[in-house]
C-alpha cells in the first residue's frame, strides 16, 4: 500500500516539475523576446508625478497602461514636478497618439510599431494619390509612391483635398470622445482608443461643467480593436466595412426610409439598404480576426496599392491539405505581446502562419488531431476552420481563380460619376489642412447599385489569376473648370474597373452560368446575353440594359466591348497588372457557357470538365452539340 502511495506521489512530483519547467521556459522565452526585440523605455519616478494629486482615484485604464506602472507623463507629457495647475500642464498633450506627437508619446515605448504605422498605406494613402494623379493625367503610371500630406495644389491634389484626404492616420484627433462612424485619423487612437460607458458619461459631465468636474473614468488604450474603429474610413471608397455587414449604399434621402425595414442611415446621413452580410460577420468575427497587427500596422515597408500590403489569403485558414504553422516559442515580439494581452493559453500548440510573409495569426491553433481553430477576438468563441471543400481541392480548371471570385455574393457598383470644379463655392473645406477657402471640386453620382462581382485578370511575376472587379471609376472630369475655362470645354472620360475584394463571402459558390453566361461578370455590363442557334450555327447575342455612352459608344456600365478587342492605347484599369478578358479568353468562357445551355453544371460531363478541362471533352462531341461560331 505504501509503495503504491509513494509511486503516486513520485509521479505527481514529476508531473508538477515538468509543468513548472514548461511554464518557466515559456516565461523565459517571453522575457527574452521582449528584451531582445522591443525598446520599451524604463519609466522612473512614477510615484513622484504630481498629476495624481489632482486626478485622484481615476479608473478605466487598461492593464498595460495603468499610471501606477507607466505614470501619466509617458502619454500626456507635461511638467510632473510642479503642483501648480498652469505649470504642470505646460507642454501637456491632451489627446496623445496623434502621429504629430507620437514619437514623444506612444512611440517612446512602441518605436517599432510607430515606424510601421508611419510607412503604412493607411498613413501615406499612396495608392489613392497615385491613381488620382494618373486619372487626371498628371502622372504616366499609377505605380508611383506618394504621401497624402505632401501633396500640393494641382488639379488632382485639390480634388483629393476636397473629396478624399480625410481618411488617413495623420489626420488629427482634436476632440475628446470615442471613435465613431464620423472619426477619421487620430494616429494610434484610430485603432486603440476605447471608451467604456462610464468613461463616456464622465466625459459628458466634464464638458457640461465647463471642464471643472474632473472625470473619474479614463478611456482605455489597448489592443481590443473593434469593427467600429475601422468603419469610419472603410465605409467609403470600396465600402469594405459596409459590405462586410451586408449594407449597400443608395441615392435615397433619410426622409424616404423612415420606419422602413431593411434600411440604415449612417451618422453622416448616407442611406444604405440590406443585401447580404459576409459569412464571417454572421459568426461574430471582427476585421482583426483575419487582419492582424502585422497587416493593419504594416511591416515597415512602403507599398503603393493595398493588394501589395495585404498578405493574408483565404487558403491560409481554409487550407488544401495542411496549414503553414509556427510554434509558440518562435513568435516575434509583436505577436507575443498580442498573445499575452489577449491572455491566450495555447502555448503548447502550433499556430497558423500566413504563407506569403510567414506572420502568425496568434488567435489560431492546431489541435492534436490536426484540426484548425480560430479564437474570436470579439467574444472568445472558438471557430473551427474548415479546409477547402473537395470541389475546390480537385478542381483543375479553376486553379487560377481566386476564392473571392466564386465566394463573394455581391459587390458595390458606381457609375455615371461627374466631377467639376465650382470656383465660386464660398465655403470650400480643405480636408487635409482642415480650413475653409473658396472654390471646390464637386462630385455628382448617377447611380449606386450592386451585383455579382465582374471578373478580371491579374497578371504579373507571381502568375495569372482571375479576381473580382468593380466599376468604380466610370466617370468624367471637367479639368477645364479648374483651369478657369467654361464648363464642358475640357472634359476627360474614363472607363476604369478596379480589382476588388468585396468582403461579402458566402459558403455556397456562385453557379457556373453566373460566370460563363453573365454579361456583367464578363465585362459587357448588365443586359441579356443569349445563345441562339440558327441554321445549325450557334451565336452569342448581347442586348445591353444601359444606353451607350457618347464618349466611347459602350454601354454606360460596361468595361469592354462585346467580343471585340479594346482599341489600342485605351486605359481601362486602375492597375497596370490587372485587365479585362481578352477576346480569346471571352470566347473560351462563352464556349463553356454554350455547353451549359444543355448540360447542367452537376452533370457528369460538366463535372469531368472541372478535372480534365474542356478541351479533351471537345474531342468526344455528340452530333447534337452545336458550338458557337465567332465572327
Amino acid at each position: 500500500m505504501r509503495s503504491k502511495k509513494a509511486k503516486t506521489w513520485f509521479v505527481l512530483i514529476i508531473f508538477i516539475g515538468i509543468t513548472l519547467l514548461f511554464f518557466l521556459r515559456n516565461r523565459q522565452h517571453e522575457q527574452m523576446i521582449l528584451e531582445k526585440e522591443t525598446e520599451y523605455s524604463k519609466i522612473e519616478s512614477v510615484t513622484k508625478e504630481s498629476c495624481l494629486q489632482c486626478h485622484q482615484n481615476t479608473k478605466g485604464y487598461s492593464a498595460y497602461h495603468n499610471p501606477e506602472f507607466i505614470g501619466c507623463a509617458s502619454c500626456h507629457l507635461g511638467n510632473t514636478a510642479s503642483t501648480d495647475k498652469d505649470e504642470s500642464h505646460k507642454g501637456m498633450v491632451l489627446i496623445p497618439g496623434n502621429l504629430s506627437d507620437a514619437s514623444k508619446t506612444c512611440g517612446k515605448c512602441h518605436p517599432n510599431e510607430l515606424h510601421k504605422i508611419e510607412n503604412s498605406l493607411m498613413t501615406t494613402n499612396s495608392g489613392i494619390v497615385a491613381i488620382d494623379k494618373y486619372v487626371f493625367g498628371e502622372a504616366d503610371s499609377p505605380n508611383y509612391q506618394y504621401h497624402i500630406q505632401q501633396i500640393q495644389n494641382s488639379a488632382s491634389d485639390k480634388h483629393l483635398r476636397d473629396l478624399c484626404a480625410n481618411c488617413h492616420l495623420g489626420a488629427q484627433k482634436n476632440e475628446f470622445g470615442p471613435i465613431t462612424q464620423l472619426s477619421r485619423g487620430g494616429g494610434c487612437n484610430a485603432c486603440h482608443l476605447n471608451y467604456s460607458e462610464e468613461a463616456k458619461k464622465e466625459l459628458n459631465t466634464y464638458l457640461e461643467s465647463n471642464k471643472k468636474e474632473l472625470p473619474e473614468f479614463h478611456p482605455a488604450t489597448n489592443i481590443f480593436v473593434k469593427n467600429e474603429h475601422c468603419f469610419g474610413c472603410h465605409s467609403r471608397s470600396s465600402r469594405i466595412s459596409t459590405n462586410y455587414e451586408g449594407w449597400q449604399e443608395t441615392m435615397l434621402d433619410e426622409s424616404e426610409v423612415v420606419n422602413k425595414d431593411g434600411f440604415r442611415v449612417l451618422e453622416d446621413k448616407r442611406v444604405y439598404k440590406y443585401i447580404e452580410e459576409d459569412l464571417h460577420h454572421t459568426k461574430g468575427m471582427l476585421c482583426v480576426d483575419c487582419h492582424s497587427s502585422h497587416e493593419v500596422m504594416g511591416d515597415g515597408k512602403q507599398y503603393t496599392h493595398e493588394e501589395q500590403a495585404v498578405k493574408l489569403q483565404c487558403a491560409d485558414c481554409h487550407f488544401k491539405e495542411k496549414p503553414n504553422t509556427i510554434p509558440y516559442d518562435s513568435l516575434d515580439a509583436e505577436s507575443l505581446l498580442v498573445f499575452l494581452h489577449r491572455d491566450y493559453k495555447h502555448t503548447d500548440k502550433q499556430i497558423i502562419a500566413v504563407e506569403k510573409d510567414k506572420h502568425p495569426l496568434v488567435n489560431t491553433f492546431i489541435d492534436s488531431l490536426g484540426k484548425a481553430f480560430l479564437i474570436g477576438k470579439k467574444d472568445g468563441k472558438i471557430h473551427e476552420l474548415k479546409p477547402q471543400s473537395q470541389v475546390c481541392s480537385r478542381d483543375n480548371a479553376h486553379k487560377n481563380v481566386s476564392c473571392s471570385t466564386c465566394h463573394s455574393s455581391w459587390t458595390s457598383r458606381c457609375i455615371g460619376c461627374h466631377n467639376e470644379f465650382d470656383k465660386d463655392e464660398p465655403r470650400a473645406f480643405d480636408l487635409l489642412d482642415k480650413k475653409y477657402g473658396k472654390g471646390q471640386w464637386k462630385e455628382f453620382v448617377a447611380e449606386f447599385s450592386s451585383s455579382l462581382p465582374a471578373m478580371g485578370v491579374r497578371e504579373n511575376s507571381e502568375g495569372k489569376y482571375i479576381e473580382p472587379a468593380v466599376p468604380g471609376m466610370i466617370l468624367t472630369i471637367d479639368k477645364g473648370s479648374y483651369a478657369g475655362k467654361d464648363l464642358g470645354e475640357d472634359v476627360s472620360f474614363h472607363r476604369l474597373y478596379a480589382p476588388n475584394s468585396p468582403h461579402t463571402t458566402v459558403k455556397e459558390v456562385r453557379d457556373c452560368k453566373s460566370c460563363h453566361t453573365n454579361s456583367a461578370t464578363l465585362g459587357y455590363g448588365k443586359g441579356d446575353l443569349d445563345y441562339e442557334i440558327k441554321n445549325g450555327k450557334g451565336v452569342w447575342i448581347f442586348t445591353p440594359e444601359y444606353a451607350k455612352n457618347t464618349y466611347d459608344n459602350l454601354p454606360e456600365d460596361a468595361w469592354i466591348p462585346f467580343l471585340k478587342q479594346t482599341k489600342k492605347g485605351i486605359v481601362n484599369s486602375t492597375r497596370t497588372d490587372f485587365r479585362p478578358f481578352m477576346v480569346k479568353e471571352q470566347q473560351q468562357l462563352l464556349l463553356v457557357g454554350a455547353c451549359l445551355q444543355c448540360h447542367s453544371e452537376d452533370s457528369k460531363v460538366m463535372q469531368q470538365s472541372l478535372i480534365d478541362g474542356i478541351n479533351p471533352l471537345l474531342k468526344k462531341l455528340n452530333k447534337s452539340c452545336i458550338l458557337p461560331t465567332w465572327n
